[in-house]
């Protein structure tokens, strides 16, 4: 069904693939071995890259002082553009985004992946809700080394506005319709099939 054939209104809530940006912080070679089910948390952002690229969502990359943190974990950087490198914990100025306000396209909504969940995308997922962005965390693409730190940050980014949901929610959300190759191709990423 096309856009124009609609004959209902969506959500503003759900994730049109059309006004997304999808941005992976911080998910580097030194970090990621301290962080409990890091396996599962690198097959959940290349499940989201993979749909990015489907549905042509733009993706971004940061990377914390890489010199000490090593670079993007191989898994991943071959999937995503060039790494923004950043001192600052939130990734928003290496972004180089405006308001969301004064952005030339309408791709306003971010879903925000990577690690550490209660520093670096806590902190960007603030700042970029500060600008205007509506931003959505999947919570089994974010961790942290420690649960608590986690689940803190969870509830923090959510009480700030930030809408939290499951990478399986965002793939569907993205696809919005059963029937198409699009589908089929999300349904192949969810069930693991060729």
């Amino acid at each position: 069904m096309t856009e124009s054939a609609r004959s209902f209104p969506r959500s503003i809530d759900l994730l049109s693939h059309q006004e997304c940006r999808l941005v992976v912080v911080d998910v580097q070679e030194k970090l990621l071995p301290v962080i409990p089910q890091g396996d599962q948390l690198v097959a959940r952002i290349q499940q989201l890259i993979q749909a990015a690229r489907l549905f042509e969502i733009p993706l971004s990359c940061s990377e914390q002082y890489p010199k000490g943190l090593g670079p993007t974990v191989p898994e991943l950087a071959e999937m995503l553009p060039a790494p923004q490198e950043k001192l600052h914990f939130s990734a928003s100025e290496c972004l180089g985004w405006s308001a969301a306000a004064n952005m030339a396209d309408s791709r306003t909504k971010v879903v925000l992946t990577g690690i550490e969940a209660h520093i670096c995308v806590q902190q960007t997922a603030l700042d970029l809700l500060a600008l205007g962005y509506r931003v959505t965390i999947p919570v089994d693409a974010v961790a942290s080394r420690n649960q608590l730190d986690w689940e803190i940050a969870l509830k923090r980014m959510e009480n700030s506005g930030a809408s939290i949901t499951t990478t399986e929610s965002i793939l569907f959300e993205w696809c919005e319709v059963a029937g198409t190759d699009e589908f089929k191709q999300i349904s192949r990423l969810v069930t693991g099939k060729k």
